[in-house]
């Protein structure tokens, strides 16, 4: 027998999970096949993805499950109310960037769809300021629900609405494309722990880091871009 083997008999914990099995089958059964389907779907990324007659109807947490978001709310009025609530460019390209940067390609895990940098674990990140955020989500949260928007729109359009004023400072006039319909997801609909995974330890776009790395500011620069 293999030392992993040896642990789901001798290991106290394990023990008791594979007696439980060993008693149970049915329950075995279900277990086993929710992580086996875990374990071949983790790395599709969100359940719109899947394909075919076999996609289960339950919303499963491990999918970062989102909500769909309105798109019929008047998006220049909402840039308007956004440009004259007092926030800095700073305050919302930051926000913006932050609540974007978790995005992974090879999951499509994190981003701005679902808003999750404005609940746990992400809203206590040290790399997004929790005081700064905070500040913004004040402002934003309740433009967005007056308009019938969604925060995660709101904040994409903070960051637009930042970019945009920031050109014009320069002598540019830019108009950032937006596309609205991204949703808000709630605590209930957010795995905390596998979270913590995607928690950003440096970004040289926001001239952060977490810490002193081996790795040099530099070559973190490259693995950010």
């Amino acid at each position: 027998m293999t030392d992993a083997d040896m642990a789901m008999k001798m290991d106290l914990v394990y023990r008791e999970i594979s007696e439980r099995f060993y008693k149970d089958p049915a329950y075995f059964s279900e277990v086993f096949a929710r992580a086996w389907f875990k374990l071949t779907h983790r790395d599709m990324g969100p359940k719109v993805r899947y394909i075919g007659p076999d996609v289960p109807k339950e919303d499963l947490i491990w999918q970062d499950p989102v909500p769909a978001g309105s798109t019929g709310y008047d998006v220049t009025a909402v840039k308007a109310k956004i440009a004259a609530s007092g926030l800095t460019i700073g305050e919302m390209v930051a926000t913006a960037w932050d609540s974007a940067r978790t995005f992974r390609g090879s999951d499509k895990r994190g981003g701005v769809n679902g808003v999750r940098i404005r609940l746990a674990p992400q809203k206590d990140w040290e790399g997004n300021e929790p005081g700064r955020l905070a500040k913004v989500l004040s402002v934003l949260e309740p433009i967005a629900a007056e308009a019938g928007a969604s925060v995660a729109d709101a904040i994409v359009l903070a960051g637009s609405v930042g970019v945009e004023k920031a050109a014009k400072a320069a002598g540019f006039d830019v108009t950032v494309p937006f596309s609205p319909g991204r949703g808000d997801a709630t605590a209930e609909m957010t795995d905390t722990d596998s979270f913590e995974v995607l928690e950003p330890i440096h970004d040289g776009y926001r001239n952060w880091l977490k810490k002193d790395y081996v790795v040099s500011a530099e070559e973190l620069m490259l693995d950010r871009t």
